[in-house]
C-alpha cells in the first residue's frame, strides 16, 4: 500500500456501541435503580435507515471492546500513527497534542472548540490566518488517526447509516459478519463507505475495507485489525497489515504542560 496514501486517507467522524462478547467485560454495571448502562446512538445517527441486526452487532462490538461505560470514562489516550506522528487525546476535554517529527511540528488543539496553537520548526505560528489553517490541519490529522484506532467504538456515530451486509470471509479464510457504514453530512469525506468485518465468535472487528465512494463495489484497500490488548479498561489493537499503530497507552494523568507547552518536543511518546 502506498505510504503517502495511508497517511492522508479518510477523514470521517464517529461514535459507539454495546452488548456481550467473549473479549472484554461480559456485563455492564447497572446505573440507578436497576437500569442498565446502555449504548444509545449519537444524535444524528440514522437509526430509521439502519438495520436492527447491524445495530445489535455494533452493540456487541462495543461490549467486546470493554463496554460503553469504559469507553465513556476513558480520559487520556496516546498512540503513534504509522511511525509518522504521535498523538495524545484528552477524551473528556477534547484537548489534543500532535507531534510530527518529520516537520518539527507541534499542534495543540481542542477538537470541540476548534481553537489551538501550533509551532513549526520550534517557532510558534502567530499570523491569525495561518493559525486557523494549521489548527484545521491538526484537527484533520486527529480525525483521521483516531478513526484508524477507535473505529469499533464509533459504529453508531452521528451521520452514520449502519447496514448489515451479510457474511463473508476475511483474509485468512475465517467467516465474519459484515457491517456497512455510510455517511451523511459528517467529517471531511462523507462520500466514503466502509465495510467492517466482525468475528461472530468474539465480536471483535478483524478487518475493514475502504471505498472512496458509496457507489463503488471494489474497495480501494482492505486491512486487518489485529493484536488487540487491554489498555486501561478498553481493548485496542494496532496491527493494520503493512503499517502498525504503536505506543498505544491509556493513562490516568499526563505531564504538566502537555496541552499548553509548544516548547517541549516529545512530551508524548514517539516511535
Amino acid at each position: 500500500m502506498n505510504r503517502t496514501f495511508l497517511y492522508s486517507i479518510i477523514f470521517v467522524f464517529f461514535i459507539v456501541a454495546c452488548q456481550s462478547g467473549e473479549t472484554g467485560e461480559q456485563s455492564e454495571e447497572t446505573e440507578g435503580a436497576g437500569l442498565a448502562y446502555t449504548n444509545p446512538p449519537a444524535d444524528g445517527f440514522n437509526e430509521a435507515a439502519s438495520d436492527e441486526k447491524a445495530m445489535a452487532i455494533a452493540d456487541s462490538v462495543m461490549q467486546a471492546m470493554g463496554g460503553r461505560r469504559a469507553w465513556d470514562t476513558t480520559q487520556y489516550v496516546t498512540w503513534n500513527f504509522f511511525g509518522a506522528r504521535s498523538l495524545l487525546w484528552d477524551k473528556q476535554s477534547g484537548d489534543v497534542r500532535i507531534e510530527v517529527p518529520r516537520d518539527s511540528a507541534i499542534y495543540l488543539i481542542n477538537v470541540n472548540s476548534d481553537q489551538g496553537k501550533v509551532a513549526m520548526g520550534g517557532e510558534e505560528i502567530t499570523n491569525a490566518d495561518s493559525v486557523t489553517k494549521y489548527v484545521e490541519r491538526g484537527k484533520s490529522i486527529w480525525i483521521n488517526d483516531s478513526y484508524w484506532l477507535f473505529m469499533p467504538f464509533k459504529l453508531k456515530d452521528s451521520g452514520v447509516t449502519l447496514i448489515y451486509a451479510g457474511e463473508d470471509t476475511i483474509q485468512g479464510g475465517d467467516m465474519a459478519e459484515v457491517l456497512e457504514l455510510r455517511f451523511e453530512n459528517v467529517g471531511r469525506t462523507p462520500q466514503n463507505k466502509y465495510q467492517v468485518y466482525v468475528d461472530p465468535n468474539d465480536y471483535m472487528v478483524k478487518q475493514w475495507a475502504f471505498y472512496p465512494t458509496a457507489e463503488m463495489d471494489t474497495p480501494r484497500f482492505i486491512t486487518p485489525w489485529a493484536e488487540y490488548e487491554k489498555h486501561g479498561s478498553i481493548m485496542l489493537g494496532g496491527d493494520r497489515g503493512e503499517r502498525d499503530i504503536t505506543d498505544i497507552e491509556v493513562m490516568e494523568s499526563v505531564p504538566e504542560g502537555t496541552f499548553s507547552d509548544l516548547g517541549s518536543f516529545q512530551l508524548i511518546k514517539s516511535s
